[in-house]
């Protein structure tokens, strides 16, 4: 049948209920964090003169900045709590690094535009995450995490060495996205306030969806068809497994979550 012939409305919905996401992640982000903020002494709002987040998508997601200034530690939090925060902003400075280098080598650079664009839109998303969690972590009492993940720094100093194409850029991106979105699904259940809870809730389906995108990226990679890989995309031509090969599984695992205390500062 031909593209002309394919009815895209269906694809249309889906992009949107993308966007949807996004929005809600932004909008519950930025309001679990005010009510944390305001369970404490009250201190100037994380997010001012630091940028704002923003909500797109397509291969996008929260952009922006924030920036944590706290008088006292939040009521309600404890020594745990802490640690889990300064474990997700240690990941989220790790996936940072790793799409900045990927950015800068050449067959990523100069090769397919809709990649390169996700990885420049992901490390913004990445910036805003880790931010957003040392705001907390701030202001609960603690110190902000500005190092990387030392477990699995590990891994990505071994893995970036042996880099050659495209395929190997996604499968170590695919690896940081997946224990991210493992780990802040368990931290809902692990910390102590529901702000806090709130905050992982949100962030958690956005780094899912990361990975998401990057196994159906991977699958046209190993299908020997990078062409298929653009925004937006033409439906015909896609094979079947395109519309599940992102959602291997029913119910998101967490065996392969961070402990709290994994990346937290000493």
């Amino acid at each position: 049948m031909a593209s002309e012939h394919i009815d895209t409305r269906l694809l249309e919905e889906l992009t949107e209920q993308s966007q949807d996401l996004n929005s809600d992640a932004l909008r519950i982000t930025r309001g679990a964090l005010t009510d944390f903020e305001q369970a404490g002494v009250p201190a100037r709002r994380w997010w001012q003169r630091g940028g704002t987040l923003a909500a797109v998508v397509g291969g996008v997601g929260l952009l922006g900045a924030a920036r944590a200034v706290a008088d006292s530690p939040s009521a309600g939090t404890s020594a745990d709590d802490i640690m889990a925060l300064q474990t997700a902003a240690s990941i989220e400075n790790l996936a940072v690094a790793v799409y900045r280098t990927a950015a800068g080598l050449p067959f990523i650079k100069d090769g397919n535009k809709t990649v390169a664009a996700f990885i420049a839109k992901t490390t913004g998303q990445h910036q805003a995450h880790a931010k957003a969690f040392n705001a907390a972590a701030t202001q609960a009492g603690g110190q902000a995490q500005s190092g990387p993940d030392p477990k699995y720094k590990a891994v990505v100093d071994q893995t970036l060495p042996t880099i050659k194409t495209p395929a190997d850029v996604v499968k170590l991106a695919i690896t940081l996205e997946d224990v991210a979105a493992q780990t802040y699904t368990r931290n809902v259940a692990q910390v102590s306030n529901a702000d806090l809870r709130k905050l992982f809730a949100s962030v958690a389906p956005v780094e899912a969806q990361h990975r998401a995108t990057l196994l159906a990226v991977q699958a046209l990679l190993a299908g020997n068809a990078p062409e298929l890989i653009a925004i937006p995309v033409d439906p015909a031509k896609l094979p079947a497994a395109a519309g599940s090969v992102g959602f291997p599984d029913a119910f998101y695992k967490t065996d392969n979550a961070s402990p709290i205390t994994e990346g937290a500062l000493q």
